[in-house]
């Protein structure tokens, strides 16, 4: 319980009529002071007002009910603020006066409050005069501080706008106050709505909720409200599950079925845990009762109208309610008012009505504990107070003021006084302003613009909109010590659209804001995007995942960033992008290394081969195999390409990717070139038939031959690197890799080079095989045949492999196919000779040569002589001319015989005489 402190005060005599009932004009005055200029006060000091229940109603002003102490104390603070002016030097000996009204809340009563100020000062009848021109007009006051509630304002302001009368508020923050064409005489020393819907939508989004309910009253004030939160809360992705709209005034007789309604509303609807409330003081305090018996619990975010209310805040059981937070107008230095407060019972009560009557529900009340007593205070209408007849103690308690004192709005109330007498002051420069007819309303209206106002060491104006811009007070209302208190959290900075925070415990109060969920759907996490449903509020979806290559790196994210390109990749459900690990054929492959030491073999055989033949270069093998020079040619040709297989690992360059495929085609162009030129001097030497011996004479053109075989190769490469060359491309084909290839260029290119090497290969292939029964241990046209055969498979079963293979084992594949083919050529040409010369010395000599040549030669030319013996008839003396035929190998090297010659044999292409010796015979063979 408060502590009492009671004052015995000088019992006096109310009378009723002047009292409460309104006889003339004067009566209508809650409080009022005279001076040289007068200052109009409108305030809702009463929450609602009586309404007679007999018919028909009569147009008259009715007693009000619901003393609202807030209110109360707005008013002591206006007279607190002229008093200070009056007693200081601010306006050089002139007085200010005020005349304050009580509006009730309602608009029509604020309406003959405000005719009272537009009548013409002195008027014994205080009578309004029409007028076209209201320039000389002198009304009654020079400004109007108020009213409390922004509907009132709305009215008031268009009414005080004809003679454009001053008005300034502390409280009403209605957005379309600010419109100046409407309403071009309105002022406020508060921010407007638009300020604090989007700090309150600012506080909901840092808070993680997105799913709301707003309630409001249903008057001007709630609507327009409503209406700037739902724009702000729309433009920050926030949904409004539900509005509930209450009546604007408590005499309707709905308004408890539409208070039951809105607690229904919001038990059912368990996902929202938020509720925004845009309600005057005492709707606030009837819909917490109504919650609390509900068991109520949730977070309620509160307008300026509320948040600082002593009065709902010491609500029994409040704390079941949930938490509460707000937003208040920012607070100043209060301090002079508090004590002005501690001696106000010995201020006079003649000429303020609303004094006393606070005194009279004092003395009713004084019984009751500290929330009771303000109950009783708010239900007593004035028609319960006629029934006082003052002879109870009056009664004084010290404390209950100062305990209800909302710093934000008395603060706002004495800045709007000292704002007008601001612009008094600069309108009394060189004026008499003791005289009242010294300026004009408008006058001071325009000096007003331009006032600037020291607040707290810094300097606040009106702004273009009549709008004081100051910042707000984010307000906490936590429990401490059993009780609940209203603590300042942080600070909303209304330029900057952020919180300021003290020190960091009240920041861990704002976080733990936090915990709280209140959405329609769960969060969808990084990884994840929303999927609208159904519901027609965006707020409401699934959370699905992010597909391939996409991602979402915050939190309810509306749809998925791709990644930005291909060089990155992102797997389902990422909340970020990776770089694609790049793939190429290394160095350090095991399968690279493989191959390598393949081709460092097949270069080691080369010189082998090189070695031996060079050794050997004498023998009839050797010589046989077209000669060194030619041997050197193919062997350098197999060492190249051997060598090109080096440009197919490792990082692809350009330098690469034009040289590989360059240096393998002509070098394996050259090599078949080479053994081309065999197959057919082989089958020249070897040929009896005399068609083809033509043929293959014309044909037989060994370095022109070469030379234009290997010259068409390089003009393919050469076109092929001028006009479409190859080049390092990156392959996309693997999601998460990125493999770097060489790129051929051109495919058709590619492809002819291919085939003029298949082309070449397969007439040596012809040739070849057409000497394939050479002499058995002499069978190098079978053995071309074999190398030719090696690559005719190794290319065909490359193209389909090649086709269908991809990734960076693709460069090996070809490797391979070049390694078959070489090997298979390089061993088919060169190993069967190698053989011979290292294991079969003994047929390497030149009389085994010509044995197995004659030998060779005997069985062709007797296969011949059979088909060409009806043609001549002089074929059975063939051997005639021919001396003693050689029995053994010895006889045909001591030169004593000879072998059977058939008739008109051929060697090398050329046809020996009929009477040919067996000198001559080994002279050609010799040759071969």
């Amino acid at each position: 319980l408060m502590a009492f402190v009671f004052f015995l005060i000088p019992c006096f005599v109310l009378s009723i009529d002047f009292a409460f009932s309104c006889q003339n004009a004067d009566d209508f005055v809650g409080a009022s002071s005279p001076g040289d200029i007068i200052i109009g006060g409108l305030f809702a000091v009463h929450s609602e007002m009586l309404h007679p229940e007999e018919d028909p109603i009569k147009p008259v002003i009715q007693n009000c009910a619901g003393f609202e102490i807030q209110v109360f104390l707005q008013t002591l603070a206006m007279i607190h603020a002229i008093e200070s002016i009056n007693n200081s030097t601010l306006l050089s000996g002139v007085t200010l006066g005020y005349e304050i009204y009580d509006t009730c809340a309602e608009v029509t009563k604020a309406m003959a409050s405000a005719l009272r100020f537009l009548s013409k000062i002195n008027s014994s009848d205080d009578a309004v005069e029409f007028k076209c021109n209201y320039s000389d007009y002198i009304p009654r006051v020079k400004a109007v501080t108020g009213a409390s509630y922004s509907e009132v304002s709305m009215a008031v302001s268009r009414l005080l706008a004809l003679q454009l009368i001053p008005q300034v508020s502390p409280a009403s923050s209605a957005e379309i106050l600010s419109d100046k064409i409407r309403f071009p005489s309105f002022f406020r020393t508060i921010p407007s709505d638009f300020h604090q819907t989007r700090a309150m939508t600012r506080l909901i989004c840092e808070s993680g909720w997105n799913w709301i309910g707003v309630i409001a009253t249903d008057d001007d004030n709630g609507r327009f409200a409503l209406e700037s939160f739902g724009v702000q809360a729309m433009a920050n992705n926030v949904c409004i599950a539900f509005k509930e709209m209450l009546p604007a005034y408590l005499s309707d007789s709905t308004f408890h079925t539409k208070v039951d309604n809105a607690i229904e509303k919001i038990v059912k609807e368990t996902r929202v845990n938020v509720i925004v409330v845009f309600m005057r003081q005492f709707h606030v305090l009837k819909l917490f009762k109504k919650a609390i018996e509900r068991n109520v619990n949730k977070i309620w975010i509160a307008s300026d109208n509320w948040s600082a209310a002593v009065k709902i805040s010491t609500i029994p059981n409040i704390r079941q309610l949930g938490t509460v937070v707000g937003f208040g107008f920012k607070s100043g230095d209060v301090s002079s008012f508090q004590e002005f407060l501690r001696n106000l019972h010995e201020k006079p009560t003649e000429n303020n009505k609303f004094l006393r009557e606070y005194i009279m529900l004092l003395s009713i009340c004084a019984h009751l504990e500290y929330h009771d007593f303000q109950t009783c205070i708010a239900n007593q209408s004035q028609d319960d107070l006629l029934e006082n007849d003052g002879s109870k103690p009056q009664i004084w308690r010290d404390d209950f003021l100062n305990a209800n004192v909302e710093p934000g709005f008395i603060h706002s109330t004495i800045l709007a006084v000292y704002a007008i007498a601001h612009a008094i002051k600069g309108q009394c420069k060189d004026r008499d302003c003791k005289d009242p007819s010294a300026f004009t309303p408008w006058e001071l209206l325009e000096e007003l613009k331009k006032v600037i106002v020291i607040d707290d060491d810094k300097e606040v104006k009106f702004d273009s909109n009549g709008d004081m811009s100051t910042s707000y007070d984010v307000l906490l209302w936590k429990e401490i010590d059993g009780h609940m208190e209203i603590i300042t959290m942080a600070e909303y900075d209304a330029e900057k659209g952020g919180f300021i925070f003290e020190d960091e415990e009240k920041k861990k109060d704002f976080l733990a804001l936090k915990k709280v969920q209140s959405t329609c759907s769960q969060h969808c996490r990084p990884g994840q995007v929303k999927k609208v449903t159904e519901s027609p509020h965006t707020c409401c979806y699934e959370c699905i995942y992010c597909p391939e290559n996409h991602y979402s790196n915050q939190t309810d994210m509306d749809y998925c960033y791709r990644c930005n390109n291909k060089t990155y990749w992102a797997p389902i459900n990422s909340s970020t992008c990776y770089r694609k690990t790049i793939y190429f054929l290394a160095w350090t492959d095991w399968f690279a290394i493989f191959l390598l030491l393949l081709s460092a073999f097949g270069v080691v055989l080369v010189l082998s081969v090189c070695v031996i033949f060079t050794k050997n270069l004498d023998t009839p093998v050797v010589k046989a195999s077209g000669g060194l020079t030619v041997c050197y040619i193919i062997l350098f040709s197999h060492f190249l390409i051997f060598l090109s297989t080096v440009f197919f690992i490792d990082v692809p360059t350009e330098f690469k990717c034009k040289t590989r495929q360059a240096l393998f085609g002509i070098s394996f162009t050259l090599c078949i070139s080479c053994i081309l030129i065999k197959s057919l001097k082989i089958l020249l030497a070897f040929s009896f038939d005399p068609k083809l011996q033509n043929f293959l004479k014309c044909m037989y053109k060994p370095i022109p031959t070469v030379v234009t075989c290997t010259g068409i190769q390089v003009i393919i490469c050469t076109f092929w690197l001028i006009f479409n060359t190859p080049f390092v491309n990156q392959n996309f084909s693997i999601p998460r890799a990125i493999i770097l290839e060489c790129n051929e260029g051109s495919i058709v290119a590619f492809g002819i080079m291919l085939g003029y090497i298949a082309a070449l290969a397969f007439i040596c292939f012809i040739f070849a095989f057409k000497g394939r029964k050479l002499p058995e241990n002499y069978n190098e046209a079978k053995f071309i045949t074999f190398g030719m055969l090696i690559y005719f498979i190794a290319w065909i079963v490359f193209i389909p492999v090649y086709a269908t293979t991809f990734g960076k084992y693709l460069p090996a594949v070809e490797i391979i196919v070049v390694l078959i083919s070489n090997y298979g050529i390089l061993c088919c040409t060169f190993l069967p000779k190698c053989y011979i010369i290292i294991y079969k010395q003994e047929t390497n000599t030149k009389s085994a040569f010509l044995k197995m040549v004659y030998t060779y030669s005997s069985k062709s030319a007797g296969s011949v002589a059979v088909s060409q013996v009806s043609l001549d008839s002089k074929s059975s003396s063939l051997q005639a001319t021919i001396t003693e035929p050689c029995k053994t190998e010895n006889d045909s090297v001591n030169g004593n015989c000879h072998f059977p010659v058939p008739r008109q044999p051929l060697i090398k292409g050329k046809v020996l005489p009929k009477n040919a010796t067996r000198s001559m015979v080994r002279k050609r063979v010799s040759s071969i």
